[in-house]
């Protein structure tokens, strides 16, 4: 699918990187990306986003390039992309629609195909009520609706059916985590979670640490299960890790809502290791997102270890690196090569050593078992 991005710029510092990321993400859902359209604006157009001149320049590029799709880097209103599509005659998605179209297609367990249908269903219920006009008309239909029902009331009437029932099963599968998480609560198994931005090596380090095998890929949001295995460290015995979905710059909050079951592997865990992409120019930036939404789901009180990944790339050597009062704060690795594995070993234990000396007696940390 020939597409053009459209990216305006408000006078943040980080409007290149953001765009260079849509494009990222246009290629993962399986977009080609044909040329490219920015403009500055203090703030959108109420209408059309863009204003109507930079609109005229889009449909030109439309006609003249044969293109098939028009991708926003930003939220649009569903007034604005009502009007976008008038304007353009062609199918026209924001930034949000575009991460919902890569989760769905990357799901691959009933619970992240669950997870990923609720996200798209409550992201559509804003589109029906607001912008949906055109269904407000009154039609008639024999066992479809009751006597006056609009087409819009039905359409509502059946989505909202439809999330119910999606929400009683993430109920169910939240139990039933909830029930496997006491069952490794009561040997006090120490739990580490891989939380990270997209695409920093999370997967990698995870297939690397405990020979999982799970998917890693060189691409946007490789891994949306959660992902635990057992590992064995010298001196403490089993611990539990998990790996976790990326995180991104504006995550939709409809995702983060409906993720919420799959994240509370990392709301419950004893300790965090943040995998940093060191060869990134934006990671300050990327660590700055990752612990917002960290903060969304309620897990910023937990101790973070700072993973910092791809030093091979950075040209950097394996490293402990520790603050001014001998704390370790960050790790410096290459999970692709090994490097530096055996120090991010040595931290997990020296970090799990000095929470067991913080608990009470009857809540120190016992070699577990992965229930």
């Amino acid at each position: 699918m020939r597409a053009a991005l459209v990216g305006v710029d408000f006078g943040k510092g980080d409007f290149a990187a953001s765009l260079d990321e849509l494009s990222q993400l246009a290629l993962t859902a399986g977009a080609e990306t044909i040329t490219t359209v920015s403009c500055k604006r203090s703030s959108p157009d109420a209408a059309l986003f863009v204003g109507s001149g930079k609109a005229d320049e889009i449909a030109h590029c439309i006609v003249d390039l044969a293109l098939d799709l028009v991708i926003f880097n930003h939220s649009l209103s569903p007034a604005q992309q009502r009007n976008l599509e008038r304007h353009l005659k062609t199918r026209v998605i924001d930034r949000t629609s575009l991460i919902l179209d890569i989760f769905a297609q990357r799901a691959k367990s009933h619970e992240g195909k669950v997870q990923v249908e609720l996200a798209q269903l409550q992201h559509l219920a804003t589109r029906l009520v607001r912008g949906w006009t055109h269904l407000e008309r009154q039609k008639g239909g024999i066992g479809l609706r009751g006597p006056g029902e609009t087409q819009l009331e039905t359409d509502r009437r059946l989505l909202g059916e439809r999330v119910k029932m999606l929400k009683a099963k993430m109920e169910k599968l939240h139990k039933q985590r909830e029930t496997q998480r006491r069952s490794r609560g009561r040997n006090k198994t120490f739990s580490v979670s891989l939380v990270g931005y997209t695409n920093a090596g999370k997967s990698t380090l995870f297939n690397t640490l405990t020979k999982a095998g799970s998917y890693a890929a060189n691409q946007l949001f490789a891994t949306l299960d959660t992902t635990s295995r057992r590992l064995f460290l010298e001196g403490v015995g089993n611990i539990v890790v998990s790996d976790t979905v990326g995180f991104i710059r504006d995550l939709p909050h409809q995702l983060v809502a409906s993720f919420r079951a799959t994240l509370e592997e990392t709301i419950h865990a004893d300790l965090l290791l943040h995998v940093v992409d060191g060869g990134s120019a934006v990671r300050n930036d990327q660590i700055e997102q990752v612990n917002h939404v960290l903060k969304e789901i309620g897990a910023d009180h937990i101790h973070q270890l700072l993973v910092w990944n791809k030093i091979d790339e950075a040209d950097l050597p394996p490293a402990i690196e520790r603050d001014e009062y001998g704390k370790i704060n960050r790790v410096f690795v290459s999970a692709k090569n090994g490097l530096g594995i055996d120090l991010l070993r040595a931290a997990v234990v020296e970090l799990m050593l000095e929470s067991r000396e913080t608990l009470e007696p009857d809540e120190k940390f016992l070699p577990g078992e992965l229930n």
